[in-house]
Protein backbone atom coordinates (compact mmCIF):
# COMPACT_ATOMS: atom_id res chain seq x y z
CA UNK A 1 0.00 0.00 0.00
CA UNK A 2 2.89 2.28 0.71
CA UNK A 3 4.03 1.66 -2.81
CA UNK A 4 0.67 2.73 -4.15
CA UNK A 5 0.70 5.87 -2.05
CA UNK A 6 4.21 6.79 -3.17
CA UNK A 7 3.29 6.19 -6.81
CA UNK A 8 0.23 8.40 -6.51
CA UNK A 9 2.25 11.18 -4.91
CA UNK A 10 4.85 11.03 -7.67
CA UNK A 11 2.30 10.94 -10.50
CA UNK A 12 -0.15 13.53 -9.13
CA UNK A 13 1.96 16.62 -10.02
CA UNK A 14 2.06 15.36 -13.60
CA UNK A 15 -1.70 15.12 -13.81
CA UNK A 16 -2.87 18.69 -13.57
CA UNK A 17 -6.39 19.64 -14.29
CA UNK A 18 -7.54 22.84 -15.84
CA UNK A 19 -10.89 24.42 -16.37
CA UNK A 20 -12.63 23.42 -19.59
CA UNK A 21 -13.29 26.58 -21.58
CA UNK A 22 -15.57 26.53 -24.62
CA UNK A 23 -14.92 29.14 -27.30
CA UNK A 24 -16.94 29.67 -30.45
CA UNK A 25 -14.93 29.59 -33.65
CA UNK A 26 -17.51 31.56 -35.64
CA UNK A 27 -16.78 35.31 -35.36
CA UNK A 28 -20.50 36.06 -35.33
CA UNK A 29 -20.69 34.38 -31.90
CA UNK A 30 -17.27 35.07 -30.41
CA UNK A 31 -16.76 38.62 -31.70
CA UNK A 32 -13.09 37.89 -32.48
CA UNK A 33 -12.31 38.98 -36.06
CA UNK A 34 -15.93 39.94 -36.65
CA UNK A 35 -15.20 42.95 -38.88
CA UNK A 36 -13.07 40.84 -41.25
CA UNK A 37 -15.79 38.20 -41.22
CA UNK A 38 -18.50 40.71 -42.15
CA UNK A 39 -16.26 42.24 -44.81
CA UNK A 40 -15.70 38.82 -46.38
CA UNK A 41 -19.43 38.14 -46.44
CA UNK A 42 -20.12 41.57 -48.00
CA UNK A 43 -17.46 41.02 -50.68
CA UNK A 44 -18.94 37.64 -51.56
CA UNK A 45 -22.43 39.11 -51.82
CA UNK A 46 -21.22 42.04 -53.95
CA UNK A 47 -19.32 39.72 -56.28
CA UNK A 48 -22.44 37.63 -56.74
CA UNK A 49 -24.63 40.68 -57.40
CA UNK A 50 -22.09 42.01 -59.93
CA UNK A 51 -21.92 38.62 -61.63
CA UNK A 52 -25.70 38.47 -61.95
CA UNK A 53 -25.84 42.02 -63.35
CA UNK A 54 -23.05 41.24 -65.84
CA UNK A 55 -24.95 38.16 -67.01
CA UNK A 56 -28.11 40.21 -67.49
CA UNK A 57 -26.23 42.92 -69.43
CA UNK A 58 -24.57 40.31 -71.65
CA UNK A 59 -27.92 38.67 -72.39
CA UNK A 60 -29.50 42.04 -73.29
CA UNK A 61 -26.61 42.93 -75.60
CA UNK A 62 -26.79 39.52 -77.28
CA UNK A 63 -30.53 39.96 -77.85
CA UNK A 64 -30.00 43.45 -79.32
CA UNK A 65 -27.25 42.14 -81.63
CA UNK A 66 -29.47 39.29 -82.78
CA UNK A 67 -32.36 41.67 -83.42
CA UNK A 68 -30.05 44.05 -85.32
CA UNK A 69 -28.80 41.20 -87.52
CA UNK A 70 -32.25 39.88 -88.47
CA UNK A 71 -33.20 39.72 -92.13
CA UNK A 72 -35.84 42.41 -91.66
CA UNK A 73 -33.37 44.80 -90.01
CA UNK A 74 -30.86 44.25 -92.83
CA UNK A 75 -33.59 44.89 -95.42
CA UNK A 76 -34.66 48.13 -93.71
CA UNK A 77 -31.05 49.38 -93.51
CA UNK A 78 -30.50 48.59 -97.19
CA UNK A 79 -33.76 50.33 -98.17
CA UNK A 80 -32.90 53.44 -96.12
CA UNK A 81 -29.46 53.53 -97.68
CA UNK A 82 -30.89 53.43 -101.19
CA UNK A 83 -33.50 56.09 -100.41
CA UNK A 84 -30.87 58.42 -98.94
CA UNK A 85 -28.65 57.75 -101.95
CA UNK A 86 -31.45 58.80 -104.31
CA UNK A 87 -32.18 61.91 -102.22
CA UNK A 88 -28.54 62.96 -102.25
CA UNK A 89 -28.30 62.33 -106.03
CA UNK A 90 -31.36 64.51 -106.64
CA UNK A 91 -29.95 67.21 -104.36
CA UNK A 92 -26.62 67.22 -106.20
CA UNK A 93 -28.40 67.33 -109.56
CA UNK A 94 -30.47 70.31 -108.36
CA UNK A 95 -27.44 72.18 -107.02
CA UNK A 96 -24.96 71.49 -109.84
CA UNK A 97 -27.16 70.91 -112.87
CA UNK A 98 -26.34 73.23 -115.77
CA UNK A 99 -29.75 73.74 -117.38
CA UNK A 100 -32.07 72.79 -114.55
CA UNK A 101 -30.05 73.96 -111.55
CA UNK A 102 -32.00 75.62 -108.79
CA UNK A 103 -30.37 78.57 -107.08
CA UNK A 104 -31.80 77.91 -103.62
CA UNK A 105 -33.66 75.22 -101.76
CA UNK A 106 -34.63 74.00 -98.33
CA UNK A 107 -35.86 70.69 -96.98
CA UNK A 108 -36.23 68.95 -93.63
CA UNK A 109 -34.86 65.47 -93.05
CA UNK A 110 -35.52 63.73 -89.71
CA UNK A 111 -35.74 67.01 -87.80
CA UNK A 112 -32.67 68.53 -89.48
CA UNK A 113 -33.15 71.54 -91.73
CA UNK A 114 -30.93 71.59 -94.82
CA UNK A 115 -30.81 74.66 -97.05
CA UNK A 116 -28.56 75.71 -99.91
CA UNK A 117 -28.10 78.66 -102.20
CA UNK A 118 -25.83 79.63 -105.05
CA UNK A 119 -23.81 82.76 -104.44
CA UNK A 120 -20.77 84.62 -105.73
CA UNK A 121 -17.85 85.13 -103.35
CA UNK A 122 -14.93 87.45 -104.02
CA UNK A 123 -11.54 87.18 -102.32
CA UNK A 124 -9.18 90.02 -101.28
CA UNK A 125 -7.63 90.13 -104.77
CA UNK A 126 -11.01 90.76 -106.37
CA UNK A 127 -11.26 87.25 -107.87
CA UNK A 128 -14.85 86.10 -107.72
CA UNK A 129 -16.02 82.50 -107.82
CA UNK A 130 -19.44 80.95 -107.82
CA UNK A 131 -20.12 78.77 -104.76
CA UNK A 132 -22.92 76.82 -103.19
CA UNK A 133 -23.42 77.58 -99.51
CA UNK A 134 -25.10 74.68 -97.72
CA UNK A 135 -26.38 75.19 -94.17
CA UNK A 136 -27.38 72.21 -92.03
CA UNK A 137 -29.25 72.97 -88.79
CA UNK A 138 -29.85 70.04 -86.46
CA UNK A 139 -32.84 69.62 -84.17
CA UNK A 140 -30.96 71.25 -81.25
CA UNK A 141 -30.19 74.41 -83.27
CA UNK A 142 -26.51 73.67 -83.96
CA UNK A 143 -25.52 74.91 -87.41
CA UNK A 144 -22.94 73.61 -89.90
CA UNK A 145 -22.08 75.66 -93.00
CA UNK A 146 -20.37 74.07 -96.01
CA UNK A 147 -19.08 76.20 -98.89
CA UNK A 148 -18.69 74.31 -102.19
CA UNK A 149 -16.90 76.01 -105.12
CA UNK A 150 -18.46 75.47 -108.53
CA UNK A 151 -16.44 74.91 -111.69
CA UNK A 152 -13.00 75.64 -110.22
CA UNK A 153 -11.40 72.32 -110.99
CA UNK A 154 -11.96 68.85 -112.28
CA UNK A 155 -11.40 65.28 -111.33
Amino acid sequence: MKLLLITLLLISPIILTDEIVHEFKNPSFSGIGISAHYLTIENQEKSRRDSIQDDIDAALKAAAREEDNSTLAKFIRNLESRIYSQLSKQLVDNMFGNETASYAGTFVLEGNSISYERATQCDADGICTEVIIMTITDSEGSETVITIPIGTGGF
